[in-house]
């Protein structure tokens, strides 16, 4: 019989709160922030499903529509910016006669200020539709428009409030009928009595009609043949919360007193993030092992669609080492139509990548992401219910049939939901500001600083033709050519083998290269400031090696005599690992601990269990990784982890808590692809790295990440290395801009005859940068690029980091007519800075 663990939970309430080390409190000025409007449904949806309450007072402050025609919109019209005439918004309200809006304010209001004019898009251009913009109080008429068509430019207006804090948008129909009377108050705000700016779209719509609130449970299993639809109500319940500065924390527990299986739902509201996340827990209190247990959905539940459109289920492929590894793609979610997505292998982010985002085009939409770093599935389905159109999603470990022997514990995955209103790229910004703030790895109080590393991998057969002096010298080649280098990166193969990088299980240095260990490289690195990043794949277990002759640690697949799996849920080699390998960082003086995964699972795990057992192996051993994991943190507080899964075949939210992705996918250089790596993971993880091999400003710019890997032969003495200078200065001059939000700029294209082009911008220090490329094919030769998230109205100075161009531009024009890159070259690779000046 299998050990069970303890090291499966973690409770919110008692102990560790998360993993992901000490975070830092509050928004950081370089991240996107949600509205309050966000904020408010996070958290009546958390109060019904989390607190128990769905008797929620609704805020005083807020929208309420008594007229219009379909949804008002907000920051976008069906998706899209507003366009008034040419001029792009992603601030405001998109409304179609005849409109009536009662705007509730939470303090007295001074002035009102808008830009308003009829939308410019396929149905309205040509000057269709004709509006009249009116603002009043009660009765009074405090602003009335002229006739407005498709076609005008967009008109200032500016409102004296009167000190009131209740006010009407309204929109006539022009006396000739609401055809194409599409309409926007665009960057509509208020500034209130006290000086404060209040945007419109921040507020809330109080009156939309949406699925009643539910205190149902957010998860959904079958035991011993019956719902836990019908179960849980009969058992046992308790409920406890505890709040933090940043979060509140949730213990959901129910207890089946006649088999003694306890389930246990931990969960997270997030204080400043409209961001829900839960894990649910199985345990086996009783003297006799359970009936069985199956069909566990680690999230069932029912969301609002929004809007009268189709919701669009935006999704990318996962990492599985190909050109189009991370490529964003979207699905139309039909009525009654079931979208399904199931892991690959057993690896979480290998064919498939369980991030997504729903959106209703024009009407916000919803994130949902699915940790786990095993074989996972989730299925989306458009239903319709009582209430109107609603959004029905499964998602859980993909197989569970089995039963919990006394004391046995198992979980599912790791669910995050976050909602949001208006634009999806606003959306994904806050994602990746609660990714900074709540998951990325922090050091001293902040996410771990971005670094330079580089290796001697293509000159050494990784490191089977490594030793000791061979990495002394290549750290003093880079640092004698005034390289700047943070990690020295050794690979696979330093380790007792036959002769090849594969053969792993024997994970002992290889004294014969590397006399003494790792130690003499760590002392030479770390006294010229230099730390040292070592390889490791602890679970593939080749023939031949030490860990191949312990066969009760082991897993195998239907080939007995092939690789095996060291099983990271039995508790005997847990142990074994967790000693082993801390002592080899402790006494190598190792900094950065790089983990590879070369092995799909599935068939391993399945293959061990019995028809009674099915999932068991593989959710044990899931937890153990985990758990292994956050033992060598707990141990080395300020050690990074490097995930790599044959690349990024394990970048799921639970493994990015505790790591990053510094080879985001093994297929790497090729410039087209790297390019279309960047402009998917983008979205979704931060900080993360690739592999760098060229010298040529297309090739390094191509490839140029938050993290780099550099794997240029620095042997040759002779040689000129400005152009490696130059590419690690122009690396060190922007890149704190990948800590700020991410806009792509261009449609997504591996095409070899398309530009391709995206944004960073940091908004708390006015700075940025975009990254185009003009390929090898293009036809073009030029791009002109509208900028996101700037200030209308000031000015910036942009520059061509080669010396192309030097100019101020104000934020309206990037915004709206954009910025032109011409170029005469094929291919070619620009950055250019941007910072406000005023």
């Amino acid at each position: 019989m299998k050990n069970t663990h303890k090291y499966c939970s973690v409770n919110l309430l008692t102990g560790l709160i998360a993993v992901a080390g000490s975070f830092f409190l509050g928004m950081q000025a370089w991240a996107a922030t949600p509205t309050p409007s966000e904020m408010n449904l996070a958290e009546k949806w958390a109060e019904a499903r989390l607190a128990g309450n769905v008797d929620v007072q609704p805020p005083k402050a807020g929208l309420q529509v008594f007229a219009n025609n379909d949804p008002v919109q907000k920051r976008s019209r069906n998706g899209g910016p507003m366009n008034i005439s040419g001029n792009l918004y992603k601030k405001g309200l998109y409304c179609h006669a005849v409109s009536d809006v009662l705007v509730t304010l939470p303090g007295k209001a001074k002035t009102l200020f808008s830009e308003i004019g009829v939308d410019t898009n396929g149905d309205t251009s040509g000057g269709r539709g004709s509006v009249e913009f009116i603002v009043a109080i009660g009765d009074k008429e405090l602003f009335h428009s002229d006739l407005i068509r498709e076609g005008r430019k967009p008109q200032a207006i500016k409102v004296d409030l009167n000190g009131v804090s209740e006010f009407s948008l309204k929109i006539s129909d022009g006396g000739d009928g609401i055809a194409c009377d599409q309409s926007d108050w665009a960057d509509i705000r208020v500034e209130m009595e006290d000086g404060s700016i209040l945007w419109l779209d921040e507020l809330p719509i109080l009156n939309e009609g949406k699925l009643p609130l539910s205190t149902d449970p957010l998860f959904s299993f079958t035991y011993d043949g019956k719902s836990s639809k019908d179960l849980l109500s009969n058992w046992k319940f308790d409920r406890k919360a505890k709040k933090f500065a940043d979060k509140t924390a949730y213990d959901l527990t129910w207890n089946d007193s006649q088999t003694g299986l306890e389930v246990r739902c931990e969960a997270i509201k997030y204080a400043n993030f409209p961001t829900i996340e839960w894990t649910v827990y199985f345990k086996n209190n009783g003297k006799e092992k359970t009936p069985i247990l199956e069909n566990i959905q680690a999230l069932d539940a029912l969301f609002s669609i929004e809007g009268t459109v189709d919701p669009i289920l935006h999704h990318q492929t996962g990492a599985p080492s190909r050109q189009d590894d991370y490529k964003p793609m979207q699905t139309v979610l039909q009525q009654n139509k079931t979208v399904r997505f199931v892991a690959a292998g057993g690896r979480g982010t290998d064919e498939q990548y369980p991030y997504y985002n729903v959106e209703y085009p024009g009407n916000g939409g919803l994130i949902v992401v699915v940790g786990w770093p095993g074989q996972w599935a989730a299925d989306f389905t458009k239903v319709t219910v009582t209430h109107g159109k609603a959004l029905q999603i499964h998602a859980g470990q993909e197989l569970t049939h089995l039963y919990l022997n006394p004391g046995e514990e198992i979980r599912t995955p790791l669910m995050a939901v976050q909602f949001y209103e208006g634009d999806r790229y606003h959306s994904q910004n806050v994602w990746r500001s609660w990714m900074l703030v709540h998951n990325v790895r922090q050091i001293d109080g902040k996410p771990a600083p971005l670094h330079w590393a580089a290796c001697s991998s293509h000159q050494y057969h990784e490191m089977i033709n490594a030793t000791t002096d061979t990495q002394i010298h290549f750290i003093d080649r880079y640092l004698d050519e005034k390289i700047g280098l943070n990690y020295w990166w050794m690979d696979a193969g330093w380790y007792v083998n036959n002769g090849d990088w594969p053969n792993t299980g024997t994970w002992e240095i290889d004294q014969k290269r590397f006399p003494g260990g790792f130690k003499p490289i760590s002392d030479h690195g770390h006294a010229k400031g230099v730390k040292t990043l070592v390889w490791f794949e602890p679970e593939r277990v080749n023939p031949g090696t030490w860990l191949y002759d312990h066969p009760a640690w082991l897993l195998s697949n239907k080939n007995p005599n092939g690789d095996k799996l060291l099983d990271m849920g039995n508790k005997e080699a847990w142990n074994w690992l967790v000693n082993h390998i801390d002592n080899l960082l402790t006494e190598n003086g190792i900094d950065l601990y790089r983990q590879d995964y070369n092995i799909a699972p599935l068939s391993y795990w399945r293959n061990t269990d019995t028809p009674d057992r099915q999932g068991i192996t593989e959710n044990h051993y899931i937890c153990g990784y985990l758990a292994y994991w956050d033992e060598l943190i707990k141990r080395h507080p300020n050690m990074l982890i490097d995930s790599c899964a044959s690349g990024g075949r394990r970048n799921d939210l639970e493994t990015m808590r505790r790591s990053f992705p510094l080879l985001r996918s093994d297929y790497i250089f090729e410039p087209i692809g790297q390019q279309g790596h960047t402009y998917g993971i983008a979205f979704w993880i931060p900080l993360f790295g690739t592999g760098q091999r060229a010298t040529d400003d297309y090739g390094f710019r191509s490839c140029m990440t938050p993290f780099i890997n550099t794997c240029w032969d620095m042997r040759p003495e002779d040689v000129n290395y400005d152009a490696n200078r130059k590419d690690y200065q122009t690396w060190a001059q922007v890149k704190e801009c990948f800590y700020g939000d991410y806009y792509p700029l261009t449609p997504y294209s591996l095409d070899a005859s398309m530009w391709i082009a995206w944004q960073f911008n940091c908004p708390d220090t006015g700075k940025g940068m975009i990254e185009a490329f003009c390929r090898e094919d293009s036809i073009y030769e030029s791009a002109r690029l509208r900028l996101n998230d700037l200030d209308s109205s000031a000015q910036y100075l942009v520059k061509d980091i080669d010396g192309g161009f030097k100019k101020e531009i104000s934020g309206s024009e990037l915004m709206n007519k954009g910025l032109l890159l011409q170029t005469e070259k094929r291919p070619n690779a620009f950055i250019v800075t941007y910072e406000k000046t005023k």
